[in-house]
């Protein structure tokens, strides 16, 4: 054995220990060392390697604790049987590309908020507060989030949005995509999802990750209509009532009742009522929520911070029926939420405080004099027309004597970034020559800027 076995050559750029267990370990993995195969003995190895016995001894424990070895009695160490790796195929490594300079003068996003609002001295004080005050924070929380927190967000939505709920109905989670899927598994009956078209892409997206027949039902001028809904077969309905993405209309009280009696009417229906973009109107004052119309448990309530603090503030959250609570706490009582305990408790903070609250009174006052610089600045191009703009941080332009393509390619050769409808259109054709301008992500400076380039290129 002891000229069979293949010795080690040592450098400096590792532990002896660990250069000797490598080597044993790689002659085991390639086959040098077949299975069954006795090894020297510590004294022995200590001879041939030139090595102490600490570093020997150290080397076999760690092979016999990861099974390269087994340890038998006055037998010393024997090689383990391992099945031969699958051949290396090499994988193609693209050359890193450096990145490129955004090509955009002025992104019009419909994600993006101004940052130059955002209150970093109270979020820091308040994070700070949250570190140092808490360390039970560091143990396993509540699967629905903090209960704390819960309970802010159940009187703060009570309060601005007529949500009816307790702080047992609410389930904290990082991002609204992320508790709708969580809905989904919910929901395994429900093979069919009505969704709004023109309509949120990534709710699409989520139905279709879960195996669910994504419905697209057209969208009026009061939002999802009822009758094409009736008529799709689907048990499950995804709505944004108070400002639909992306043609902005909020829909009425009538059309509200109607889509609840449509849940009512079958047992197992529910309604999906994304608040998007709720906190935001220029024209009118909030407009409740259709769950605090709801009598029947037939509403999930969905809402985030995305838009209102920023969109790194991972923090959603739905409210349940109670039909859909106890399937919850069922099926994920054994769970953890998945947004930081310390992020829980500083949002509680921010919202208690009444930092919230003020943040959303000076964030409105921005977004609402943005939007009529903006939309004052475009009105001024012959022949266009602006819709959705009475709400949210997006609107819709409309300008005929050009189509939906050149409208966004005569925008990108002035560098500025607009998006086509077409994009969230999935079954009914889009508004002829309309793209979607968000404004919020652009200064005021900016905005000006990206009105003249969109006059001059559409001149």
């Amino acid at each position: 054995m002891a000229g069979s076995f293949p010795l080690p050559v040592f450098d400096n750029k590792s532990p002896l220990y660990e250069q000797l267990y490598r080597h044993i370990a790689g002659a085991i993995q390639s086959g040098m060392l077949s299975p069954g195969v006795k090894l020297p003995s510590k004294r022995r190895l200590c001879a041939l390697a030139g090595v102490s016995m600490s570093t020997v001894e150290t080397a076999y424990s760690l092979l016999a604790a990861e099974g390269y070895v087994l340890a038998k009695p006055r037998s010393g160490y024997i090689c383990a049987h391992l099945l031969p790796a699958a051949p290396a195929v090499p994988a193609a490594v693209p050359e890193a590309v450096p990145a490129a300079p955004s090509q955009w003068v002025c992104d019009c996003s419909t994600s993006a908020v101004d940052t130059s609002v955002f209150p970093f001295s109270s979020w820091a004080r308040i994070t700070k507060e949250a570190v140092y005050e808490n360390p039970g924070l560091l143990q396993r929380g509540h699967p629905q989030g903090d209960r704390p927190l819960r309970t802010a967000l159940s009187e703060l939505l009570a309060q601005y949005r007529g949500v009816r709920c307790s702080p047992e109905q609410v389930v904290v989670g990082a991002g609204a995509d992320y508790l709708l899927s969580l809905l989904l598994q919910l929901l395994p009956e429900q093979r069919a999802v009505a969704l709004e078209d023109p309509g949120y892409p990534a709710a699409y997206a989520t139905a279709a990750r879960h195996g669910r027949s994504a419905i697209p039902i057209p969208v009026d001028c009061e939002g999802m209509d009822p009758e094409a809904l009736a008529a799709s077969g689907a048990g499950l309905a995804y709505v944004t009532p108070s400002h639909q993405f992306p043609l902005g209309v909020t829909m009425p009280a009538g059309r509200r009742s109607r889509l609840l009696h449509w849940a009512a009417s079958v047992p197992g229906r529910f309604l999906i009522e994304d608040d998007y973009d709720s906190e935001f109107r220029w024209s009118s004052r909030p407009i409740p929520a259709m769950q605090g119309l709801d009598r029947g448990g037939r509403v999930v309530y969905m809402g985030t911070f995305s838009r209102s603090i920023a969109p790194a503030i991972r923090v959603a959250y739905m409210i349940l029926p109670p039909e859909l609570l106890a399937r919850y706490q069922c099926a994920f009582s054994h769970g953890a939420c998945t947004v930081s305990r310390f992020e829980q408790e500083s949002l509680r903070r921010f919202v208690t405080q009444g930092l919230y609250g003020r943040h959303l009174r000076r964030t409105g006052n921005l977004y609402r004099k943005k939007c009529a610089l903006f939309t004052q600045a475009l009105s001024a191009i012959p022949g266009a027309s602006i819709t959705g703009a009475e709400a949210g941080l997006h609107f819709l332009l409309t300008l005929p004597r050009f189509s939906e393509t050149e409208l966004v390619e005569r925008a990108a050769a002035q560098s500025v970034r607009v998006h086509p409808l077409s994009r969230y259109c999935h079954a009914v054709s889009p508004r002829p020559s309309t793209v979607v301008l968000g404004f919020a992500g652009l200064s005021e400076q900016k905005l000006a800027q990206a009105a003249g380039l969109l006059a001059e290129a559409w001149a």
